[in-house]
């Protein structure tokens, strides 16, 4: 079974490029103009993801504009303004995290072995890229741009669990009014844990993610054995249910 979340942009300003960037106009020269200047941004938006990785939070136009081998003014031929810049680099962020969490999520794998895949992706991420995690997760951005992208991503992440909580739940005809708080603890906690981490330092990644995994199994597995069903933590279920994002359309 999948459960299908809209991945929308609720707030905030979109990114320039947003309203059916990629959708043909007929004419086969504009066409082709418009796809080089999507391609052109994306390389703008990952060589700005590079040199916030070297720079930190306070990176400004003339960093990225170096990282990516060109002049200012060429950086604001692709973005309005700074602001613009960071919002895109706060989407690809998103699109990083979904790319490596949702198949984790979606894992064919026994329960134990599933949680800790998805907290292992979470926590690569941020590994990888610790200045962007900062950037997003600490309020940096929604400084800089009109638009809370953890927020979003928190709640779009919450809604997807839930469903997915809600749909194990049923199948062991369980009360599931308890997913949606679950799911919002789950990703509230794993949150918090993530900026610890990334500041102390303290335990490998892999302990700190088997720390969790033994965390959010013992609850789960408490829960569950109060109703009278027992899951084996190391055997599939027999049905493997996944959750899908799928970022809806813009309006207009």
């Amino acid at each position: 079974m999948t459960v299908v979340i809209d991945r929308v942009k609720r707030t905030g300003k979109q990114s320039s490029p947003a309203k059916n960037a990629d959708a043909p106009t007929g004419d086969a020269r504009r066409d082709r103009w418009r796809k080089h200047r999507i391609a052109r941004r994306a390389e703008f938006v990952e060589a700005a993801l590079r040199a916030l990785d070297t720079h930190g939070p306070d990176l400004g136009m003339e960093d990225v504009a170096a990282e990516a081998g060109v002049t200012k003014p060429v950086l604001y031929r692709h973005f309005e303004d700074k602001a613009d810049l960071y919002l895109a680099l706060g989407q690809r962020g998103t699109e990083i995290l979904f790319q490596r969490l949702i198949p984790a999520i979606n894992a064919e794998l026994a329960p134990v072995p599933r949680i800790r895949m998805a907290l292992d992706a979470f926590f690569t991420v941020i590994e990888e890229h610790p200045n962007l995690y900062r950037l997003l997760a600490r309020g940096g951005l929604q400084e800089k741009v009109a638009s809370d992208v953890v927020a979003e991503d928190k709640e779009v992440i919450a809604t997807a669990l839930t469903a997915l909580l809600g749909d194990y739940m049923r199948m062991f005809t369980m009360d599931s009014g308890a997913a949606e708080p679950w799911a919002h603890g789950i990703v509230g906690m794993v949150q918090n844990v993530g900026e610890w981490w990334l500041d102390r330092r303290s335990m490998s990644r892999d302990a700190v993610v088997e720390y969790l995994t033994q965390i959010l199994w013992a609850a789960i597995d408490g829960l569950t054995r109060q109703q009278g069903v027992v899951i084996d933590p190391d055997l599939p279920l027999e049905v493997n249910k996944v959750v899908q994002l799928e970022r809806a359309k813009d309006a207009g």
